[in-house]
């Protein structure tokens, strides 16, 4: 088997059957095999899986104090900007396009780790980032971890299902794939260690880093609303660490052809460009999927792209050193050979 095809934990029910099709389990059987991976008493390989469901558990306190003590509408503003556009943003600059397709290059790890710890810590890295490889080479076929084709519960329950890395992996395996999140300074297991704890990242660094960024983030919200401001703001991390899990398959049309003509130039697979993740946090999906290790993903006028905001500033005050940008590529390529086949057609017609 090519190496792709093992880093992932397979799921009890298989990526495909004997005849090669995707298996598409019923709601039932995601939900047994949720609560299979995250049962850290049958073994502490699953750990990783575990804390995904633990930081959500722990944030409800938050989601009830902001409902029922200190709700307020200013407050539901302050929830719908910090869940929709900070998270979002933040969460496309450095899970998608560094953590995983090393868009760019940061200067020195100072500006690593403040990227890094923009916003509230949901998923650890390489949760993300292992899968999200993985995706890109197998879309839409067996094995991709959040396959829209099965299902919207198949993609919501991905991140304790699908996501996790095999526990089986051979020495160089692993280096093959610790090498995918080694850039971005998690702590590495040792492959020793790994046979232990079945995770590249060490179990210390991410519940201490996890432990850290919350406390700070509750303390700096506290400042500036005190309680209330803090469990709006923790809160609007709850949903959007629920609701992302759904965009894996609403970006890639419900598993459905919805391309738009002059607007999804990829037909290769199913992605589609949304304008409200597109406008609230860059990801125009059909445009990354043509140029999966480009900084920028809003290549047309319409198409605002706070990542690449982010990204540009921080180049210019010396933050990031170097970037890759294919928005003259994609114009050259599609948008422009395209208007030149419109306007050729018209011509012939008239």
């Amino acid at each position: 088997m090519a190496f792709i095809d093992n880093v992932l934990q397979v799921p009890s029910y298989g990526w495909a059957d004997q005849q090669g099709k995707l298996v598409k389990p019923t709601v039932g059987r995601l939900y047994r095999e949720a609560f299979s991976r995250i049962n850290i008493f049958k073994t502490k390989k699953n750990w990783i899986p575990f804390i995904n469901w633990f930081m959500a558990i722990t944030m409800l306190p938050f989601l009830y104090f902001f409902l029922f003590k200190f709700f307020s509408w200013q407050l539901l503003i302050a929830f719908i900007v910090y869940s929709m556009v900070i998270m979002s943003t933040a969460a496309t600059v450095w899970f998608h396009r560094y953590s995983t397709h090393r868009a760019f290059t940061f200067s020195n790890p100072v500006w690593r780790f403040i990227t890094q710890n923009l916003t509230l810590r949901t998923f650890p890295e390489e949760v993300y980032v292992v899968s999200h490889h993985v995706h890109h080479l197998k879309v839409e076929k067996p094995g991709d971890p959040y396959n829209a084709h099965a299902g919207l519960m198949y993609c919501m329950l991905s991140d304790v299902n699908h996501q996790a890395i095999a526990k089986d992996l051979t020495e160089d395996e692993y280096k093959k794939v610790s090498h995918f999140i080694s850039h971005t300074g998690v702590q590495l297991n040792t492959y020793q260690q790994y046979l232990k704890w079945g995770s590249i990242a060490t179990p210390w660094y991410t519940v201490g880093l996890w432990i850290l960024n919350w406390s700070f983030w509750y303390g700096m919200f506290f400042l500036m609303g005190g309680h209330a401001l803090a469990c709006a703001l923790f809160s609007a991390a709850l949903f959007w660490f629920v609701l992302v899990r759904a965009f894996n398959y609403t970006g890639h049309g419900r598993g459905k052809v919805k391309h738009v003509d002059g607007i999804d130039f990829d037909r290769s697979n199913l992605s589609i460009n949304q304008s409200r993740p597109g406008w609230f946090s860059g990801e125009w999906h059909n445009n990354h999927h043509l140029y999966p290790d480009s900084a920028r993903a809003g290549f047309l006028p319409y198409q605002i792209d706070l990542a690449w905001v982010y990204i540009y500033i921080l180049h210019k005050i010396g933050g990031i050193s170097t970037y890759r940008d294919f928005k003259k590529q994609f114009l050259e390529k599609y948008f422009l050979e395209a208007k030149k086949v419109g306007s050729a057609q018209q011509a012939g017609v008239l």
